[in-house]
């Protein structure tokens, strides 16, 4: 089978990631308290809390990172947000002639123990995080994963640095339309998402 080339088209991103995505915590925290979760301690309060809470899994929209510092749960409107991303970035890298790759989730809902954790390694994990309210997910701009052909045809590969561009239009978009907050996360190479 011949390779499914890439015929890149109108690829702009943002004119600054930090300018355009400068949401910081305490805007975000907001939002998070207004529409999310009372902040858990620990794992085993997640589980009783299913009827408020959707599990999220790998599917044909994103991936899921192995999660080792939070739990894939969100609410309702965090976890249609995050559906609504990953589809509108699938048609993004279609529409610009691209072969299709999915955004990776590197982290979900955190509890206070999680938080604790984290902190020993990560000095921007906030000891008042937007992730306590199950509202607010991270999405690498630095890995993403390759869609295999279902008919098994190769592809050529995109570059990181071409899909954080057509990721980058996708959430400034979202964000214009008052669907999120936003900040660019350097250190984590992650963009930190809360519905709104």
């Amino acid at each position: 089978m011949s390779l499914k080339v890439n015929n890149p088209r109108n690829i702009h991103g943002v004119i600054s990631y930090k300018r355009s995505f400068g949401d910081l915590n305490d805007i975000q925290l907001v939002a998070a308290r207004t529409h999310g979760i009372i902040p858990l301690n620990s794992r085993e309060k997640a589980e009783s809390l299913k009827g408020q809470l959707m599990e999220i899994r790998d599917n044909e929209h994103y991936s899921l990172d192995s999660l080792t510092h939070s739990l894939p749960y969100l609410v309702p409107r965090a976890s249609s947000l995050l559906d609504s991303i990953g589809l509108v970035f699938l048609d993004s890298l279609e529409s610009k002639g691209l072969n299709p790759n999915k955004i990776v989730v590197t982290s979900v809902l955190r509890t206070k123990d999680d938080v604790k954790k984290l902190r020993r390694r990560n000095g921007n994990a906030s000891e008042n995080s937007a992730h306590f309210y199950g509202t607010t997910f991270d999405v690498s701009w630095k890995r993403f994963r390759k869609v295999e052909d279902p008919d098994g045809r190769p592809s050529e590969d995109v570059s990181a640095d071409t899909l954080k561009l057509v990721l980058s239009e996708v959430l400034r978009d979202m964000r214009e339309a008052n669907k999120c907050y936003v900040k660019y996360e350097l250190k984590q190479g992650c963009f930190h998402i809360t519905v709104r």
